[in-house]
Parts: structure tokens; sequence; C-alpha cells
């Protein structure tokens, strides 16, 4: 696997999960445990490419406070560079979520304001502008404001490098919209497409049709159990993953694809094996309990992707 140099801008923080053992009591105090751990969409990605052998930088804001810690242990874990913005009087970002003993979402609670503070202006300082130009490809999620998405896409057009886009959710695609022609690839799965384009095709081979017209040359789109959609300027490739038995968390799934398949794009295979490989980092990842599976590494990849069927080429 040909190494690259990775710089990934956007969501570091912590996410918590707290699961109910028993049935759910509404206003009392309910049996349960706490799991966390370190959690983003660029920094998935960012984690999940740096294990995957390439050089990654990470510039992400973050607080001065045990949080900050996690993201910063997680980091040097995975062999991250990072580089961070630290804001001591402010806390690192984070998610917390409840969860029924089945599995359902009970309430969560996202306190992400410290991102508002990765302004257009950071983009501008020396530092930064000189990670672009020493960089091989750009990753950037929606978790950061559209005017700093929209910056970071037109400062890595600007130093001629590929960027690549995290959706994060439905309620935050929408900021990639001004900046989509400036994007090397998006990666969302259908809620977030629907969102983006404010449509839905009847046929999901549709999809890039839709996209394209909203301005995104290439992209991907997961569907879950279903098929997958990947294109660029020249094609349309759909793959079906393969089904599990036992699953670990999906958690962090579509940063692995993402990772997989932007690590496949910078050795210039084509789109189906790029497609191929992100749906085999995909697998790694459902079978860990972690959102960024600590046994991924290059040449396991290669054998789960043993496990992955050929990409139809539609076009």
């Amino acid at each position: 696997m040909t190494a690259s140099r990775i710089l990934a801008l956007g969501g570091a923080h912590v996410d918590r999960r707290g699961r109910i053992h028993a049935e759910t009591a509404p206003g009392a105090s309910n049996p349960g445990s706490w799991f966390v751990e370190a959690g983003g969409g660029a920094f998935n990605a960012a984690r999940n490419l740096a294990r995957l052998g390439h050089a990654v930088r990470l510039i992400a804001p973050r607080g001065g406070d045990p949080d900050g810690e996690i993201v910063a242990a997680a980091a040097r874990e995975a062999g991250v560079e990072d580089t961070p913005f630290t804001f001591l009087d402010r806390t690192t970002p984070s998610y917390t979520a409840i969860i029924e003993r089945d599995g359902n979402l009970v309430i969560a609670l996202a306190d992400m304001e410290l991102y508002r503070l990765f302004s257009p202006r950071r983009i501008q300082q020396r530092a930064v502008r000189e990670a672009f130009s020493a960089t091989d490809a750009v990753i950037t999620d929606a978790n950061l404001p559209a005017e700093t998405v929209a910056a970071i896409a037109d400062a890595a057009r600007s130093s001629a490098r590929p960027a690549f886009g995290i959706a994060i959710s439905p309620a935050k695609v929408v900021r990639f919209k001004a900046c989509l022609p400036n994007l090397s690839g998006l990666f969302m799965n259908e809620a977030e497409a629907r969102a983006l384009v404010r449509s839905e095709p009847d046929d999901p081979r549709r999809w890039p049709d839709l996209l394209r017209a909203a301005g995104l040359a290439r992209g991907v789109v997961t569907r879950g159990r279903h098929a997958a959609i990947a294109f660029d300027e020249t094609g349309i490739a759909m793959l079906t993953p393969p089904l599990l038995e036992v699953l670990g968390d999906v958690t962090g799934a579509g940063d692995a694809l993402a990772s997989g398949f932007i690590s496949a794009q910078l050795a210039d295979r084509p789109l189906g094996e790029a497609l191929r490989q992100g749906a085999a980092a995909a697998l790694i990842a459902v079978r860990s309990p972690l959102a960024v599976a600590e046994e991924l590494e290059p040449d396991l990849l290669a054998r789960v992707m043993g496990l992955v069927p050929d990409a139809e080429m539609l076009s």
C-alpha cells in the first residue's frame, strides 16, 4: 500500500454511551454502565488512515480539560500527529447518549459549541497554510461551520490537493452545499444525501444523477445492508456488502469506509476497487466494539477484501 501524507481538519471529541441494563424507568435512577471513547468523523478517518500506514496530521479545536486528554491519547495510540487549537478555558466537544437495553436511544446531548471557534481565519494561519502545502490530501467533516468547510475546500483546491468530506448527519451535511464543486469526494448515507439534495430517486442507482446536478462530481452513498453506490466523472460502481452474523458496533463504519476508499484512491486504484476496499474497512469496523478498530492494518484489510464481492460497474 502506497503511503500518503494526509491532513485532517474537523471533529475530534469524546463519545459517551450509557446503556441501561434493565427496563427503563423514566424519572428514576437506572442501573447501567458507561462506555467512553474518542470520536468525530475526521478524527475516526485520521486514525484509520494512520493505521493503514499513512502519515496523518490532525488539526482540531480542543478544550483544556480531561476530555481533551482522552482525544490526545487516542491520537498518540493511533500514530496521528496531533496539532490542536487548544482553548484552555473551554471544554472539549462531546456527545453523550443514554441507550435502552434493546439498543434504542433514550436521549442524547451534543455539546459541540467549541467547533464554532474553528473559523475560516484559522485556515489563513501560516502553520495551517504550510500544512496544506505539505500534504497529499485533505479530509474534513461537517462538524465545522459551513464557512470553515468552504474555506478548507478552497484552500485544498488552491494547493492542488484533493479534499474529501464526511457528512456526519442529515442536519450537518448541508454545510458542504456551497463547496460541493471543490470536493474530490463526499461520504454520506441515504438520509444525508436526501438532506443535501432535498429529493430522493425512485431507483437508488440514480443517486449520482441527483448529486451531480447539485455540483458534486465524486462521492459515495451508503445504504446500510443494501448496496453502496460510488461515482466519479467517468462511472458508477455499486456494491452490496456481505452480511455478518455477529456485529460489534456500527459506530464508525461509515468513517472506516471513507478511510479505505480514500486510501485506495490515493493509490490510483479504480473506482470499483476503491469501493471494495472501503467496504472491507467497514467490515473490520463493525466487527469491533470500538469506533476505530485497533486491529486495522494493511495485511488484515487485504485479507478481508477477499470477503467482499466485485463491484458492479453501471457505467
